[in-house]
């Protein structure tokens, strides 16, 4: 199986206090097809190991640990690599929509704008292809015009997800893309993102604290605690025989279909005191 991504004992930590380890000696790989899901509490470091795929992290971030995408080591890659990569090779779905659309230009302008900078689509060859991915996601094609306030916060995720996918990149990172969405919506996404996946066989790295989601769509699991894994393995592994506390703990917190799991809440007493 094609290896896609592999992230060999990454470190962050802010650059004035370098001993203190945001997040610390992570790896994993995903092969082109499969979808693996980070799994944690917010302040885990699941968004800043996905940043450090892109080469997004804040200036005042360091990073130790090697990121190899394709088998390119990308920390030996200039800004200007970079941008080819970013769009076109890798695509990324940032958490909140509103912030990460231009509230000024339209929506079938932001998702024409990486069609015309990587593949150089123009005219009426760029608005049809605009058109087919709003589309694909589920938005009537005539909304090209539309701008982000004047959707809703689904319809806005999907325009997010056209164009992360616009150039059919071979890695999707998807930065917990479900957490503001209703349970309709969310499971509409979640279909969407999985058959894009399928159709296009592209490599997802799915971030999320939600353990239906996962068992929807992951086929590994990544469980983050304080910047470190704390457990990994295939979905049915994770989900039915959790070996870590803080993974059980989690599990404990999921409500169950019938709604007669008594649900309990979260506790850390499995921790050694510092």
């Amino acid at each position: 199986m094609t290896e896609i991504l592999r992230i060999h004992q990454l470190s962050i930590s802010p650059a004035q206090s370098p001993e203190r380890k945001l997040v610390n000696q992570v790896s994993l790989t995903l092969a082109r097809g499969k979808t693996t899901c980070i799994v944690g509490e917010s302040g885990s470091g699941k968004s800043l190991t996905a940043l450090s795929v892109m080469k997004l992290l804040s200036p005042q971030l360091r990073m130790q640990g090697q990121v190899f995408f394709q088998g390119q080591d990308i920390g030996q890659l200039n800004e200007t690599a970079m941008q080819h990569l970013r769009g076109r090779q890798m695509g990324m779905i940032f958490q909140e929509p509103m912030t990460s659309l231009n509230p000024v230009l339209t929506i079938g302008f932001q998702i024409g704008e990486p069609l015309q900078t990587h593949l150089g689509l123009k005219g009426q060859a760029l608005k049809q292809k605009v058109a087919a991915l709003l589309e694909q996601v589920g938005i009537d094609p005539t909304r090209a015009d539309s701008y982000p306030d004047e959707l809703s916060g689904g319809q806005r995720q999907r325009v997010m997800i056209a164009m992360s996918i616009a150039c059919e990149p071979v890695l999707l990172i998807a930065d917990e893309p479900t957490t503001a969405l209703d349970v309709t919506v969310q499971a509409q996404v979640l279909r969407l993102l999985d058959d894009l996946k399928n159709r296009l066989q592209m490599a997802m790295l799915f971030i999320t604290h939600d353990f239906g989601v996962v068992a929807d769509i992951a086929d590994e699991v990544i469980v983050m605690f304080r910047g470190e894994i704390v457990e990994s393995g295939s979905v049915m592994q994770v989900l039915q025989s959790p070996q870590h506390p803080y993974t059980r703990a989690l599990l404990a917190c999921v409500p169950d279909a019938e709604g007669k799991k008594v649900l309990q809440p979260m506790t850390y007493d499995w921790l050694t005191p510092a």
